[in-house]
């Protein structure tokens, strides 16, 4: 079953042509990157599927529900995790987990916070509060807050923006956790953390898909031994063949 079907969607500004005419479909429990260089599109898509933005025309329907026709429905069944670490740095991260659950109406945010802190190895730092906790600590704190409302799916943008080396393997460590328990779309500009994460991942250039498939498969199709390579080499020769 797809979790997400996109069909010719479409972003227009003034000047411009943000997202042209996507075509592309997310399998249930994919994780499914989205690479492309700064204006390709990733952003504009990202804000047009979790309804903060409407499209010019096309459409896009997420478990079954039209961003178009029935945005309220999307909006109850996915979360944000957004590169700025969202987190209250004067509540612990209890009370960060548990004041978000409250403002989604969770039936129980105590449990509910129990649950992530458990799921997240957050016990440690449960009463801590947030502004003393390192980057890594908080951006995990981040992506649980966006987890607590057990969305079926869940946009993860520049999850580990701004880590080192061993809080950002940390957090893959955690994304791999959460892969198959629901559909994940990550954006990316660290290319090793694609190739490692994703099942598959599509480039996009200039508001166009340009290929999708794994990172096996986009390897060969740009005839590159490694990955960021062959990413280049789609990127500033857009419009080859797709894999589909």
């Amino acid at each position: 079953m797809n979790a997400i079907e996109i069909k010719e969607l479409t972003k227009k500004y003034k000047d411009f042509t943000a997202v042209d005419k996507l075509d592309l479909t997310i399998g249930e429990g994919e994780l499914f990157g989205l690479l492309g260089v700064n204006g390709a599109g990733k952003t504009t898509t990202i804000k047009m599927l979790s309804c903060l933005s409407k499209p010019t025309s096309g459409t896009a329907v997420l478990m079954g529900n039209s961003i178009t026709e029935k945005p309220d429905e999307v909006k109850k069944i996915i979360s944000i995790s957004t590169q700025e670490t969202a987190v209250a740095p004067n509540l612990t991260v209890r009370e960060n987990l548990e004041f978000i659950a409250k403002i989604y109406s969770v039936p129980d945010p105590k449990a509910a916070a129990d649950n992530v802190i458990a799921d997240f190895s957050l016990g440690e730092k449960e009463n801590a509060r947030t502004k003393t906790l390192s980057g890594g600590w908080q951006r995990k704190v981040s992506i649980a807050m966006a987890l607590i409302t057990s969305p079926q799916i869940l946009f993860l943008d520049e999850p580990t923006l701004g880590l080192d080396v061993l809080a950002r393997r940390e957090l893959w460590n955690v994304i791999r956790q959460l892969k198959s328990k629901m559909t994940i779309i990550l954006t990316t500009h660290y290319l090793e953390e694609a190739e490692a994460l994703c099942d598959r991942i599509a480039i996009m250039t200039s508001g166009k898909l340009r290929a999708i498939g794994t990172a096996e498969e986009l390897k060969q199709l740009a005839g590159k031994e490694s990955f960021e390579d062959a990413f280049i080499e789609i990127a500033e020769n857009a419009g080859k063949e797709e894999i589909k």
